[in-house]
């Protein structure tokens, strides 16, 4: 159905997380076509005076903060009317919102990692189901689809998701372990928020996007390579039964992906740049943009190691492995482990953990039990760190 002149409806938009980065990256979209977008359902953290500044510029129907628990994140979600939600939130808190969205057949954009490692393969039978579209925001899961777009997935033989190496790639073993937070922090390519930008340097990022890859593509742990791209220019690879490579390349701006996937199938009507360098990721008057790639060091970056493990295991195991980590980054962050020890409090949480048959229950009882194996890692490296 079309509106006046033949023109399509506005896409009614509701967001999940609307003040972190990825929200306020999408509603700066949606601001640059106002002609395609309506946001009609924005739930936020605790930030109220941004929330308070997106209401008034955007006039949504609902909006939520994180008082109002999963009601006001299901309400936003659901009862908003959305035609797709974008969630951006981090950690489990929308999971019973976007699994609600889903079963009503609302096409979800997701941001969220925890979301797909931890229940991914319910969300994906909960949405062939309904017939909601499940898309993804993520640079590298946004190149892999838009290369598998009209291509059988019979003929796949693999995908390479690219990263950056974050802030150590080039550090010692030694440098790594007694990394400061402004040292973690400090990203040479994207701009994230604070838990992204240390899975970043950790390279847990990578392990989660891994887990994330096996789900969107329906791909085992061996069909999923990761290499080091240190410009970010390329984001993903398909590589296909013949021989044959597919790769997307773009400007490290996560607004590409997030633009793609809220107005897939479509693509939004932007102006290309107009030096073909600068449109592949490049720099204006550059002669060459490198396409330089390395295997990532296992022994360097072990989180990549261990998210590997976790989908070899299945079930329960990637939900242990992500609230682990979220644990082990926030100890990081608020001073009470060195960044080596993340991984160490990571591999000892999980192998604590019981591995579940998978329900939405056990993933929930999964995330539990890891959390707390996690804080009684966290409390033994802080305590062996002080020498008592």
């Amino acid at each position: 159905m079309t509106g006046k002149a033949g023109r399509a409806p506005r896409k009614r938009v509701a967001i999940l997380g609307s003040t972190g980065s990825i929200g306020t990256q999408a509603l700066d979209v949606i601001a640059h076509y106002p002609d395609r977008f309506e946001v009609v359902g924005l739930a936020a953290g605790r930030n109220a005076g941004l929330l308070r500044d997106q209401i008034a510029r955007f006039a949504p129907r609902i909006a939520s903060l994180a008082q109002d628990g999963s009601a006001g994140l299901r309400r936003v979600a659901i009862e908003s009317e959305p035609d797709i939600v974008l969630a951006a939130t981090d950690g489990a808190v929308a999971f019973d919102a976007v699994f609600a969205a889903v079963d009503a057949g609302i096409d979800i954009a997701i941001a969220n990692k925890e979301l797909v490692v931890a229940a991914g393969e319910l969300l994906f039978a909960h949405a062939a189901r309904s017939g909601a579209r499940l898309l993804p925001v993520d640079s590298e899961h946004s190149a892999i689809f838009q290369c598998l777009v009209g291509e059988p997935r019979e003929r796949v033989a693999a995908v390479v998701l690219t990263a950056s190496g974050g802030p150590f790639w080039t550090a010692s073993a030694d440098e790594i372990r007694n990394a400061t937070l402004a040292d973690a922090l400090r990203h040479p390519t994207w701009q994230m928020g604070t838990k992204n930008t240390i899975d970043s340097a950790s390279l847990m990022n990578k392990g989660l996007e891994v887990i994330e890859a096996s789900r969107f593509f329906d791909l085992p742990g061996e069909r999923i390579a990761v290499l080091v791209h240190r410009t970010s220019v390329a984001h993903g690879f398909a590589i296909f039964t013949d021989g044959n490579v597919k790769a997307q390349l773009a400007a490290p701006d996560m607004r590409l992906p997030i633009g793609y996937a809220l107005a897939y199938p479509d693509r939004l009507p932007a102006p290309a740049p107009d030096d073909a360098l600068v449109a592949v990721g490049g720099e204006r008057g550059a002669a060459v943009t490198s396409l330089r790639f390395e295997r990532p060091d296992l022994e360097r970056f072990p989180c990549l190691g261990l998210a590997y493990r976790a989908l070899a295991r299945g079930g329960t195991a990637p939900a242990a492995l992500s609230a682990a980590n979220e644990i082990a980054v926030a100890a990081f962050v608020n001073g009470e482990i060195s960044f080596g020890a993340i991984p160490e409090c990571i591999a000892e949480a999980t192998e604590a953990v019981q591995q579940y048959e998978l329900t939405l229950d056990a993933v929930r009882e999964a995330d539990r039990s890891a959390r707390t194996a996690a804080r009684a890692a966290v409390a033994e490296h802080r305590v062996k760190s002080r020498g008592l």
